[in-house]
This record gives structure tokens, C-alpha cells and sequence, in this order.
């Protein structure tokens, strides 16, 4: 009995000593994410090192360094070029997940971290006709009324314009403005500006970088044929409280980041609020009775329940309302004003998770809303009029990423989106002045099977190839008229709910080769095709973002884009001088252009009002930019032509007799420079200049009368061109925080817009004389004409912006 105890205590030894060994040499993951801290952005390449185990690595492109180690206490050393280093302790006992935030060195270092993370890519790469901003250089550029601005800041750069000192949007290379795809994380943007176009849509504070790519667009993108425009906002890697934000003369903003959950769940939230009644009637006295105030608000969740799975959630919004003098009118509506109410609502829900070689999944679902509505408050009554559209989009998309190579990648996935795209629907109110008006509902669905790989062969030529094939179908209810051979309306077809309209299946490929022509040097080629399904027509004669969008039909196809390149680009690394060369020519085809006297507002058969038209744009474009030193910036020239034809058999609807006619967004010359000069750490000065040909528009060939009213007649399009366009601003901003460690900083930013008071004209509007003197071609006649000038003089705007961390 004796032996049998002791034999069971025995036993009982040994399997305790063997459950503590295995306890004690069990396995944990030690997972570490490294972010930039001023603006929460993964950094790649950080080496870690770890002690007693004298092991360690770098983080990857997400930022992320992951190692399985025995249970102990370990120190971490966090060493990145131009950061402060971080030195931690910590026991590992479990699977962990440590958020490092590193902390820039000195303000200057951080250029050479900039470049020393591009690597210069624009002779490294294949892709061509690409803009990268990230949140420290747009802040560097002075816009208008002391903010920083994502799409004023795009037009200093070469290939984008805009339509005048206040646009709904940009062109690019030529491009209408519908022909941009705009994605804020991923989610796209109807309608991107604020007041007219004076402000972009996006909080500054959030925003963590933009990318344009205007040539071989990567295959992971489409339903645009001119360019994608990809602004990110900042994902909130924080382990304590951060606020930022400004208080301005027009608008002020408060920015928010917090963990909630330590090293789990984590919240950046911001918004901005405008009030612009009293702005306008100093600024703009024409625009005495408007008022006009906005807001946008971004909220952007993460959620990381593993090293290797990651959750975010990005809620965007947007509202603008505005009350002007009548400018739009509709036939039977007496109004006295017009009122705008415009509204977008974006949902972002993504998925990444990381495979344990590296690659990773990355699944998205988006949802975005946007909601325009026109009010006409009737004179002598309490009647409002109201006409409203929207466009309901969803989209649903899985992407497969494989980069562990250094010199290899490639990606593949599937994309389906779904417009909705409700026309318009016209409310009398309770006045009896008009009949309702309730235009169809389109319904269409775009599915995306796309593939890219990114390679190198040998030591001078990398490779960029891939291929988007695209399905695109419109289904009813629909309402679709039938014409014979002249055009004429016959009949009309009505489709049910799910029926099938009509479908198109388009490839889209996607080439770029880079070829090194030594260590900084290289030239390089491009190919993409692009096809586009849902078009915007609108006027580009008035800057209000008055438009009506429309889906592919059987008469209104998809528009379609070649988009071919050449570049030869330079670097001085000891400079740190980049010098680029591109030219680029576009051949576009079922570009929309509206018919002579067309009125699409209400109409329900809108090919009846447009002219299907083949478009050439082409350009060379020079760029100079110098990222280091007191003096730094970027001069940019374009030579660059837009030209369209129509193809119409009847001669009411042909434009300029089907011969080629220049097109609203043609500027034969167009020169950019935003220098900066950093005379030490409290002052940075900036100026902005901006030069380009005038803007297209149409004068009167003649004019005949009418029940004793003049009346202008055009015979040809776009026949004319407005005085040369060009600008200087100016940007002071002070900085007085001596201590860098000082938690509280706060900085003044005094800037002026159109420093010399410069009046651009946006266009030229004729009315009956009245007295009116100018010097217009129809002098002794009884119709004259007047510029309309929005910017008349200098903006000066005060900004005070503050940080706490």
C-alpha cells in the first residue's frame, strides 16, 4: 500500500512539473502596430529589436510587426529614420497587441522620412500620371480663408483645373466633371465642395492622405474614364486623448481621438460648421440677399479583436443650404429666390485580415446617399416649391493582396455596385401654378471581376499589368421610347420591376512599363481603357451645382476612354529635386453634350436633349519640385488641348455643323507654383500663383427680336474665350510654441486670397441694354452683356488652429 502511495505521489510530481514546464515554454504572439502620431498613419519599415531574445524585424506596409515568443518580460528598442526612438517593457503572458505613436524628430526630418518612404517613386515605379499628397504637404499650401483644401490644393498641380474661382469639382486632362470618381475611404462623393465651391467637403483634420492617378489607373479601380481621386482619412492608432481644430472667420471645426478599449477599440470623430450670411454681400455685392452656411462631420471606428484581423467603420456627412436671388428658373414657377439643400451620407464598413504569409483579404461594404434638393418659394405666398433627386449607391467588394516580395505583387478581386438614381420628382405645394412631375427610377447594376500584378525584370524594367472586366446591366421598372429613322417618337415600352433593359460587357485593360535610364533616372509608357456607366450633364454657365445624373440606356451608352502616356522623369537625390515630363493623349467616345435650346431639368426622355459627341484631349505637362530646404515647392506647366465632334444626321442638332469644337474644359496654357519659405520653426511663409488660359464660352453670332424683345442668336459653340485667368495668394503661418513636448500647441494662420484683387470673370451673360454700357459686340443694339465675377477682390481670412495630445 505504502509503494502505491508513493507511486501516485510520484506520478503527481512529475505531471506537475511537466504542465508547468509546458505552461512556462508556451508560445504567446506579440503583435505591435507603429503609427505616425501626427496623423495616425502606419509606418513601414520600423525596426524593432528585442531583448533577451536578440530577435526582432520591421513592421510591414500596414505598420504592423507580429512574432510568437516563450513566456518572459522583453524589451522592445523602436528605431525609425527621422522619429524619436521608443524604448518599452513588457511582460508577455498572453497574446498581445501593443499601439506604438511615433513622434517626429524635428519638423524638417520629416521631409527626408517622406522621401526615404517614396523612394522616389516616380522613377521606381510603372505607374504614370500619379499625384500623392499626404496631410503634412497640403497643409504647407494656402487656400482660401485660412483652411487647407484638398481639391484647391490638387489644382496647383499639373493636369487639374477647375472651372473658375468657385467650381463643383476639377477637370482633369480635359475632362468634364463627372468623368472623376471621388472616394473618401473608399465610399464615392457626389458632390465635393461647400458655398459654392469655395470649400472641399472634407474636414481638414481627418484627412490623412489623397491620391490622383489620371493615366494607367490601377485595375482595382473603375467606373470613371478621366481619373480616380482617393482621399483617405486618418485611422485612429491612438493609446490617449488627442483634440484638434480651428476657429475661423467663416467656419470653425473640433477634431477628437480616443481609444476607448485600449489597444482594441479606438474613435476619431470631427466636424466643421460654417455660417456665410454675413460673408458674401462684403465679397460679392451681387449676391446681397444670399444666404448661405454648412457642415460636415466625419466619424471613423477601429476595431482590432487580433493581430491579424482589423475592423473599420467610416460615417461621412455633409449638408449645404444656400439662398440666392433667381438665377435657375423653371417655365411657371414666379419665384424670387432659389433655395439649395444638399445633403451626402457616407458608410464605410471594411475588413483586413492578414494571412500568417503575410498576404492579406480585405472585404468592403459602402453605402453612400446623396440627396439635392432645389426650393422655389412662390412671390406673394407662402407656397414653397420644391423639386428633389437622389442617387442611392451600395457596393460590395473582396480583394486579395499579395506584396511579401520586395519586387513582386499582386492583387485580385471582385466588385459589385448598384445605382439607384432617382431623376427628380417636381412638388407644386399647395399653389395650382404647375403640375407635379415624378420622373423614373433608374436601377443599375455594375460587377467587376479585376486582377493586377506588379513585377520587375531585372535590374532596369518593371512591369504593371492588369485587366477589369465589367458587366453592366440597367434593369426596370423603365419607361424607354422608341424613334424611327429621323429620330421622331413612335411609341413607348414599359418594363416591369427586374426586367432587363439593357446590358453591356466591357474588358478593360491596364498597362505601364518603367525603364530605368540610370540610378535617378527613367522613362516610361501607358496604356488604360476605361468605360463609364453613370453620367452627370449639368452647366458649366452658372457655378451653382445645379446638374441631373443619368445611367447608361440604349440611347445614352457608356462613355468610353484610351488613355495612351510617355514620361520621362529625373531626381536629384542631393537636391532633393524631382523634375518629371508627361504627355498624355486621351480618345473618348459618348461624351454628353446638350442639344441647342435643350432643357433636361424635367425632361423624362433625356435623349432627347444631349448629343452623343467623340472627344481628343491631349497635353504635355512639365513639372519642377523641390521637397527640402528653406525654400521648397513646385512649379508646373501644362500644354494641353480638349476637343469634341458630333456625329448628328439632323441639322437642329448638330453642334457647329459636326466639325470639331473646343470643349467647356479647353486651356491651351495653364502654369502653377506654390513656393514656400521656412525662415525658422515659428515662421513659414507661402505663396500660390496660378495662370491659365480664360475659359471657353459662347458669344452671340446675332440677335433677332421678339414681341419687341432682343434676342441673342449662336451658330456656333464655345467660339470665344474669357480674359486670361490668373491669381496670387498668400499664407503667414506663426507658430509659438518654443517647447516640442508641450502637450498644448497652437498656431495663427493669416492668408490672403487673390492678393492683387484680380477680377476673372466666370462668364459672360447677355441681357436686354437698359442703360447697360460695355464692350460688348452688339454696340447701338438694345442687348449688351455683363461679367459675372465671383472673387471681385482680396480675401483675407484669420485662423487660429490648436492641438492637445
Amino acid at each position: 500500500m505504502k509503494k502505491k502511495v508513493k507511486f501516485l505521489k510520484f506520478v503527481l510530481c512529475i505531471s506537475f512539473l511537466s504542465i508547468s514546464t509546458l505552461i512556462y515554454g508556451q508560445d504567446y504572439t506579440l503583435t505591435v502596430k507603429v503609427v505616425d502620431q501626427s496623423d495616425n498613419s502606419p509606418l513601414d519599415g520600423v525596426t524593432i529589436l528585442l531583448d533577451p531574445c536578440k530577435c526582432g524585424g520591421i513592421t510591414n506596409t500596414n505598420g504592423i510587426f507580429s512574432k510568437k515568443l516563450k513566456k518572459d518580460s522583453y524589451s522592445l528598442q523602436i528605431d525609425y529614420l527621422g522619429y524619436r526612438s521608443v524604448s518599452i517593457n513588457k511582460d508577455l503572458n498572453k497574446n498581445e497587441t501593443i499601439l506604438i505613436s511615433m513622434e517626429i524628430q524635428e519638423e524638417e526630418l520629416s521631409e527626408v522620412v517622406l522621401l526615404a518612404q517614396k523612394r522616389f517613386q516616380s522613377t521606381e515605379t510603372p505607374q504614370m500620371g500619379v499625384i500623392e499628397l499626404n496631410s503634412r504637404e497640403l497643409v504647407k499650401i494656402p487656400a482660401a480663408l485660412g483652411e487647407f483644401d484638398v481639391l484647391k490644393s490638387l489644382t496647383l498641380m499639373a493636369g487639374v483645373n477647375n472651372t473658375g474661382d468657385v467650381s463643383n469639382g476639377v477637370s482633369i486632362r480635359g475632362g468634364s466633371l463627372d468623368q472623376n470618381l471621388l472616394l473618401f475611404d473608399s465610399a464615392p462623393v457626389f458632390n465635393p465642395t461647400h458655398l459654392f465651391g469655395l470649400f472641399s467637403v472634407f474636414t481638414p483634420d481627418l484627412i490623412s492622405s489623397v491620391n490622383i492617378y489620371r493615366a494607367n489607373i490601377p485595375a482595382k479601380y473603375g467606373g470613371r474614364i478621366a481619373s480616380i481621386l482617393g482621399i483617405k482619412a486618418k485611422t485612429p492608432y491612438s493609446d490617449k486623448l488627442k483634440l484638434e481644430g480651428g476657429i475661423g472667420l467663416v467656419s470653425s471645426r473640433l477634431t477628437i481621438t480616443t481609444p476607448i478599449i485600449s489597444n482594441k477599440l479606438m474613435i476619431i470623430a470631427g466636424g466643421r460648421i460654417g455660417f456665410s450670411d454675413l460673408f458674401f454681400p462684403i465679397i460679392i455685392p451681387r449676391l446681397k440677399n444670399t444666404k448661405a452656411n454648412f457642415n460636415d462631420t466625419t466619424v471613423k471606428l477601429l476595431y482590432i479583436p487580433n493581430s491579424n484581423n482589423q475592423l473599420t467603420y467610416t460615417n461621412f456627412m455633409s449638408n449645404d443650404f444656400y439662398q440666392l436671388d433667381l438665377i435657375t428658373s423653371v417655365e411657371n414657377i414666379i419665384s424670387s429666390s432659389n433655395q439649395y439643400d444638399f445633403g451626402t451620407s457616407n458608410h464605410t464598413l471594411k475588413w483586413l485580415h492578414t494571412f500568417k504569409n503575410e498576404t492579406n483579404l480585405t472585404g468592403t461594404l459602402i453605402r453612400s446617399l446623396y440627396s439635392p434638393k432645389n426650393l422655389f418659394p412662390e412671390i406673394d405666398s407662402d407656397n414653397v416649391i420644391s423639386f428633389e433627386s437622389k442617387i442611392d449607391f451600395s457596393s460590395i467588394k473582396l480583394e486579395y493582396l499579395d506584396n511579401k516580395k520586395k519586387n513582386f505583387n499582386f492583387y485580385s478581386g471582385i466588385e459589385i455596385n448598384r445605382y439607384q438614381v432617382f431623376p427628380g420628382n417636381l412638388n407644386p405645394g399647395f399653389g395650382n401654378s404647375i403640375n407635379p412631375v415624378n420622373l423614373s427610377k433608374e436601377d443599375g447594376y455594375e460587377t467587376s471581376f479585376y486582377s493586377n500584378i506588379n513585377f520587375n525584370l531585372g535590374q532596369r524594367i518593371s512591369l504593371s499589368s492588369g485587366i477589369r472586366l465589367t458587366q453592366f446591366s440597367l434593369f426596370g421598372p423603365y419607361v424607354e421610347s422608341q424613334y424611327d429613322s429621323n429620330n421622331t417618337p413612335l411609341s413607348t415600352i414599359f418594363f416591369d420591376k427586374n426586367d432587363l433593359v439593357v446590358s453591356y460587357f466591357n474588358p478593360e485593360p491596364r498597362f505601364g512599363l518603367n525603364y530605368k535610364l540610370g540610378e535617378n533616372s527613367s522613362f516610361k509608357v501607358s496604356y488604360a481603357r476605361l468605360f463609364q456607366y453613370i453620367q452627370n450633364i449639368y452647366n458649366t454657365n452658372t457655378p451653382l451645382p445645379t446638374s441631373r445624373w443619368k445611367i447608361s440606356d440604349r440611347y445614352i451608352l457608356p462613355q468610353k476612354n484610351d488613355t495612351y502616356g510617355l514620361g520621362f522623369y529625373k531626381n536629384y537625390p542631393d537636391s532633393f529635386i524631382e523634375l518629371s515630363l508627361e504627355s498624355y493623349y486621351r480618345k473618348t467616345e459618348n461624351n454628353l453634350t446638350y442639344r441647342p435650346g435643350a432643357d433636361f431639368f424635367l425632361s423624362e426622355f433625356l435623349e432627347r436633349e444631349i448629343s452623343p459627341a467623340n472627344g481628343n484631349s491631349y497635353g504635355v505637362e512639365l513639372s519642377f519640385k523641390k521637397t527640402l530646404g528653406k525654400f521648397n515647392g513646385v512649379i508646373n506647366y501644362s500644354w494641353a488641348r480638349s476637343l469634341l465632334k458630333t456625329n448628328e444626321a439632323r441639322p437642329e442638332y448638330k453642334i457647329n455643323n459636326n466639325d470639331w469644337f473646343i470643349s467647356d474644359f479647353d486651356r491651351p496654357h495653364t502654369i502653377n507654383a506654390s513656393i514656400n519659405f521656412e525662415n525658422d520653426k515659428y515662421n513659414s511663409i507661402s505663396l500660390n500663383f496660378v495662370g491659365q488660359s480664360g475659359r471657353p464660352y459662347t458669344i452671340a453670332n446675332g440677335i433677332f427680336e421678339r414681341q419687341k424683345v432682343q434676342i441673342p442668336i449662336y451658330l456656333s459653340r464655345n467660339n470665344s474665350r474669357l480674359p486670361t485667368y490668373h491669381r496670387l495668394d498668400f499664407s503667414w503661418k506663426i507658430s509659438y510654441s518654443k517647447n516640442p513636448n508641450r502637450k498644448f500647441k497652437g498656431d495663427w494662420i493669416f492668408t490672403i486670397y487673390n492678393l492683387y484683387g484680380r477680377k476673372n470673370p466666370f462668364n459672360i451673360y447677355y441681357t436686354q441694354r437698359n442703360g447697360i454700357v460695355d464692350g460688348d459686340v452688339f454696340l447701338g443694339s438694345p442687348l449688351g452683356s455683363y461679367e459675372l465675377s465671383v472673387l471681385r477682390s482680396p480675401l483675407v481670412s484669420l485662423t487660429y488652429n490648436f492641438k492637445f495630445q
